[in-house]
């Protein structure tokens, strides 16, 4: 007896597990070597990578809790090596961009919600019961920890870690630390970037530029002039600066 539902126009890799009790729509893509767990619903619009997991529960590529969704067919895009945890809910894209995207090398742990048209970037970690709303990007080597809800339209920098429990309403820059309520600078990560490979001279650049930018007190347009003047030129510097440049929701604030 059949206890799955895979629909027979599925487009299923090789070794593919698929669990018990779990629902595979007609239009959906699953690569090579994944595992699919039991109670698991993947619906029409979901693209699979090879290697992946989703455990128990998970819900994908459900349609956009928007308002202004009008049935446009969009997709769910999984990248290769992503696991998804227990009871996770990714709904795929609108109009607005037409995908919501998961990068490769990503860990999206229990209960996370990711709404529509959102792109997470390669090697992030979205830590138990994060909500992200619509349109939110987090760049490459983002962690963000437990509990933590980020606004719509929130850009969330490279290499920064954003501490459990967070309410992140603002732009948060690369390689920082973000933490306390309102959402403020807490120093930059170092540990992570050193983990990542980043020189003791480019952490050390890359906390000088934040002295500037956050812990001085100087104001915002006179500290990016002093950081495109006094600093030699770097990717760090180039990155930092074409944020804050590109910054919509205005940024966090600075230390407190």
């Amino acid at each position: 007896m059949e206890l799955n539902v895979v629909h027979p126009n599925a487009k299923i890799g090789k070794n593919v597990t698929i669990s018990p009790f779990t629902v595979v729509e007609e239009d959906v893509v699953i690569g090579d070597n994944s595992w699919i767990g039991p109670n698991v619903s993947i619906m029409n619009g979901v693209q699979i990578g090879k290697n992946c997991k989703v455990f128990q529960g998970a819900v994908l590529g459900a349609v956009p809790q928007d308002l202004k969704f009008d049935g446009e067919e969009s997709i769910l895009e999984i990248a290769d090596n992503v696991v998804i945890r227990e009871y996770c809910t990714i709904n795929r894209g609108t109009k607005a961009n037409f995908k919501t995207y998961i990068g490769a090398n990503t860990l999206i742990m229990a209960y996370v919600h990711v709404a529509h048209d959102c792109i997470i970037h390669n090697n992030c970690v979205v830590a138990n019961s994060v909500n992200l709303a619509g349109h939110i990007e987090l760049e490459p080597y983002v962690v963000v920890g437990g509990m933590t809800a980020i606004h719509q339209f929130v850009r969330v920098g490279r290499h920064t870690m954003v501490g459990g429990g967070s309410l992140v309403r603002k732009d948060v820059p690369p390689f920082v630390k973000a933490a306390r309520e309102p959402l403020s600078y807490a120093g930059i990560n170092g540990l992570g970037l050193r983990r990542r490979g980043f020189s003791e001279e480019q952490v050390r650049t890359i906390e000088d530029i934040y002295r500037i930018l956050f812990v001085k007190g100087i104001k915002r347009k006179n500290a990016l002039e002093m950081i495109e003047n006094d600093f030699p030129a770097s990717d760090e510097k180039d990155q930092i600066l074409d944020f804050v440049a590109r910054a919509e929701r205005g940024l966090m604030r600075g230390y407190r």
